[in-house]
Parts: structure tokens; C-alpha cells; sequence
């Protein structure tokens, strides 16, 4: 783990592959990103092409945490909001590689993305997780607050309809 690195990702054949490995691999463990398992390979890969390309016009930034020359997890922090909310952004696609969990990622994750947000002058990050088995527990302890629970949010990866969690955080100058 001496060797992890947290860096912006930009579109490439290798990078976009190995996210739709993380994300496969997230989606078929009944991790709640939006997909339902199984995830086709090609559906996968196309998501993170047009995630990658929504940051190269700069509405978003993909980070990835490399272990080496793997890639281990990734956030994504959507910058594209409302002109109504220009103060604002989004935590999303927060995953981590099954065997890496549990040693960090994921809160270097969270402030590399916390980090840009206030570098592009934004004072609220918000996000959404799973409340049956998201990371609710590693929001709270990075200093988000829960705002509350929407019952039967969205269908889980193998079925069922579970709730969400939303949660905010003051950051920056407004702290």
C-alpha cells in the first residue's frame, strides 16, 4: 500500500477497462451505483467513457487510487450543477476493489475529491448512499451529516428496492 497514488483519470482504453472491472466487480458484490448485475462488460466500459469525457469538459472529475499499477477505487465528483447552485457539488461512484477495503481508500478518495471541490470555490458537497449496506459509517466519520432517509430509493443489484441515505457537509470558506 506504499505505492498508493490518488490522481485524476482522463480516457484511455486501459483506464476505462479497469473501471468497468471496479464497477462489475462492485454491482456483483450488491454494491448500490446505479446498475443492476449482472453488467455487461461494453455497459460498463461505456459509462466511465462518458464519465471521462463529461471530465474532460471539466463537469466532473474521476479519481483513481492506483496500488501500483492497479487500479484499487475510484470517486466522482460531479461539478455540473443548476446556475442556482453554483456553491455546490457531488460525491458519486465511490468504490474500492473488494480485497482493498477496509485500509483507507476510500477516505483518500473522498478528500482528494473534497479538495477540488474547495479549490473550485465550492462551500457544500452533498452525496447519497445505500441505507442497508452503503458507507454510511465512512461519511459520518469524514464529517458529513445525514439529512435523512428516502425509503425504497432504487432497486438493489440482484432485486429488491432499498432505501437511501443523503448527506451534506459545509466546506472551504463557509465551514
Amino acid at each position: 500500500m506504499d505505492l498508493l497514488e490518488i490522481r485524476a483519470l482522463s480516457d484511455d482504453a486501459k483506464t476505462s477497462g479497469m473501471l468497468a472491472d471496479l464497477l462489475i466487480e462492485t454491482v456483483a458484490a450488491g454494491g448500490s451505483v446505479s446498475f443492476m448485475d449482472p453488467l455487461p462488460f461494453d455497459a460498463a466500459k461505456e459509462f466511465w467513457h462518458k464519465s471521462l469525457a463529461a471530465a474532460a469538459r471539466g463537469e466532473r472529475a474521476v479519481f483513481g487510487a492506483w496500488d501500483g499499477e492497479a487500479l484499487v477505487g475510484t470517486v466522482t465528483l460531479l461539478l455540473d450543477c443548476p446556475p442556482n447552485q453554483p456553491h455546490r457539488a457531488e460525491i458519486a461512484k465511490m468504490m474500492t476493489r473488494l480485497d482493498h477495503r477496509g485500509k483507507g481508500i476510500a477516505t483518500r478518495l473522498i478528500r482528494a475529491a473534497e479538495d477540488l471541490a474547495v479549490e473550485k470555490g465550492r462551500t457544500l458537497l452533498v452525496l447519497d448512499t445505500d441505507s442497508e449496506e452503503g458507507a454510511a459509517g465512512l461519511y459520518e466519520k469524514l464529517g458529513f451529516t445525514l439529512a435523512g432517509e428516502i425509503p425504497d430509493y432504487a432497486l438493489k443489484p440482484h432485486g429488491g428496492l432499498t432505501g437511501t441515505l443523503i448527506y451534506w457537509k459545509r466546506i472551504g470558506r463557509d465551514r
